[in-house]
């Protein structure tokens, strides 16, 4: 058995690889870029294409076919950058990566803390040596109400670690799990919106809620509210948050993921006009914070990513179930 890793990061991933090709026999090889036409080849002779997000074409799930690839085992917790449509045609099985929660959802928390404490406002101006108080008031978390809209893993560990604060804590999901000790209520997306002070998403993208939060979502929510997003960018509609913020209807906005970050989030863009306007207008904020998809990033999670491609490429192989299969 033998993985090609597309988008393989050398200063971390590449020595859970070695570790893992010792203990499993399963062979790899790898480039750090992403797949392209000329580089789709470097996959013949592999029984696995794992990536990182990136741009993934039909046509290059059919080459990879051609050359005998049975499995897309992907190095993420989203999937949504695999044509699933023709993954299924072609027989190709997808699976993505599991990490344990606690990274993600606590990240989420200090992003919180950071927005509702007007962090990005300060430290901008203490660089400039403004170490006055006037314009940097913040708000208290523990005396806001906040919102989950996703209690999977992440969210369920959002809620579980906020408890803590003394928040009031109110969650939406479609499919509510209801259980003695959660420390939420469950409620309805429209009274999420109009009683939360914050409100964090942790949802996997989809067609079905591509842009949930659009203008006429923002528009039921409480004026000042605070957004953010460590989940998938596709979430939020990028002309609708900033019109909110630039209204005031948003107060603030911390957000890990934007929309159409490929390219852009794990390489080095210094002195580049970014391609993309949405990231180049919230960086301009005061009151938003951007961090480059970093949530997922510890040594614990990238263990775990690398681990799960071996891991289902084996199950795949052998017959057994693999628990993180996308059922296409």
């Amino acid at each position: 058995m033998k993985i090609f890793f597309y988008t393989l990061r050398p200063y971390d991933e590449l020595d859970y690889c070695e570790q893992l090709r010792r203990k499993t026999g399963i062979d790899y090889a790898w480039t750090v870029d992403a797949p392209n036409p000329g580089n789709l080849c470097l996959a013949q002779g592999c029984d696995a294409v794992s990536t990182n997000p990136c741009a993934m074409t039909p046509e290059y799930l059919e080459a990879f076919a051609q050359m005998g690839v049975k499995y897309l085992p992907c190095r993420s917790i989203g999937y949504d950058h695999i044509p699933l449509d023709a993954a299924k045609r072609l027989g190709l099985r997808v699976s993505h990566s599991h990490y344990p929660p606690e990274g993600v959802a606590n990240y989420t928390i200090m992003l919180m803390l950071m927005a509702t404490r007007k962090m990005n406002q300060i430290m901008l101006r203490a660089a400039a040596q403004d170490y006055s108080l006037q314009g940097k008031m913040g708000r208290d978390l523990s005396n806001c109400t906040v919102g989950v809209i996703g209690a999977g893993k992440i969210g369920r560990t959002v809620l579980r670690h906020l408890a803590g604060f003394g928040c009031r804590l109110l969650a939406y999901d479609l499919y509510p799990q209801p259980e003695a000790g959660f420390p939420a209520e469950y409620v309805s997306l429209d009274t999420l919106y109009a009683e939360s002070d914050v409100i964090t998403l942790h949802l996997n993208a989809t067609p079905d809620n591509c842009h949930l939060i659009d203008a006429a979502a923002i528009a039921k929510m409480k004026d000042g509210v605070i957004l953010v997003n460590t989940a998938r960018g596709t979430l939020i509609e990028p002309d609708a948050l900033v019109a909110g913020l630039e209204s005031g209807k948003v107060g603030g906005a911390a957000v890990d993921v934007v929309e159409d970050e490929a390219g852009i989030c794990y390489y080095n863009r210094c002195g580049e006009p970014l391609p993309n306007r949405e990231l180049a207008l919230l960086r301009s904020y005061p009151n938003v914070i951007v961090s480059p998809h970093t949530a997922f990033y510890t040594d614990v999670n990238v263990a775990s990513m690398v681990q799960s491609v071996f891991e289902a490429v084996a199950h795949f192989a052998n017959g057994e179930p693999e628990p993180n299969e996308v059922k296409l």
